[in-house]
């Protein structure tokens, strides 16, 4: 039986991923830097400390990744807020008022700030009865550690948990916890190791599938 739906936050609940690129190429260049070719597998699915040491060198401090990633993640929700509305996983307000009977948890890798702006503004924080952040946690994805503490708050086992994530690392930390994945092909045109993979949360299948489980 399911006992609980967890949501990844960016490319799952907020189809973002395209933003933080451009958010990334805006900060490198005031800095002189140049964003990396084929950047995805340098930014998604990654915490902010990796991408700021990634971008800018492993002699920073801690201090200085801190005000990196910061800064960027400013940037990012400035861009974001015009079109955060529009930007919305398609299917997602009717899909989460749709499953509001389940206990529902969010589980990303982002800053705090990142993910109460994305719940807050898009008033979607009243679905979520639990919601992890990367900071709250030690180890980011792909470590399960995130899902093993989001199952404890909600009062359930991983296992009985489905996951929607959107990246590889999140679908090898789900799947290391135990849960089933749900894959939301929103970043990458193939997830391996998902049980179902959809499109969005209009399709059909999921509805389906959930009611087997």
């Amino acid at each position: 039986m399911i006992a609980a739906l967890v949501f990844d936050l960016d490319g799952v609940i907020v189809d973002s991923n395209a933003i933080h690129v451009r958010a990334w190429e805006r900060y490198l260049a005031m800095h002189g830097r140049p964003l990396p070719p084929r950047p995805d597998s340098l930014i998604f699915g990654r915490h902010n400390d990796e991408i700021v040491r990634a971008l800018f060198g492993d002699h920073l401090s801690p201090e200085q990744v801190a005000a990196h990633g910061a800064a960027k993640e400013a940037l990012y929700r400035e861009m974001m807020r015009p079109v955060l509305g529009q930007r919305l996983v398609p299917g997602l307000v009717e899909f989460l008022e749709r499953w509001s009977h389940l206990p529902l948890a969010v589980a990303s890798n982002a800053e705090r700030a990142n993910v109460e702006f994305v719940l807050e503004e898009a008033g979607l924080r009243r679905f979520f009865r639990v919601v992890v952040d990367g900071q709250q946690i030690r180890t980011p994805k792909p470590d399960p550690e995130i899902y093993h503490v989001v199952a404890q708050q909600l009062g359930v086992t991983p296992q009985s948990c489905v996951v929607f994530e959107d990246s590889p690392a999140g679908v090898a930390a789900a799947r290391a916890a135990g849960a089933r994945v749900v894959g939301v092909l929103t970043t990458y045109k193939e997830l391996p190791g998902v049980t179902l993979a959809v499109r969005d949360f209009r399709d059909p299948e999921l509805e389906q599938w959930l009611r087997s489980q």
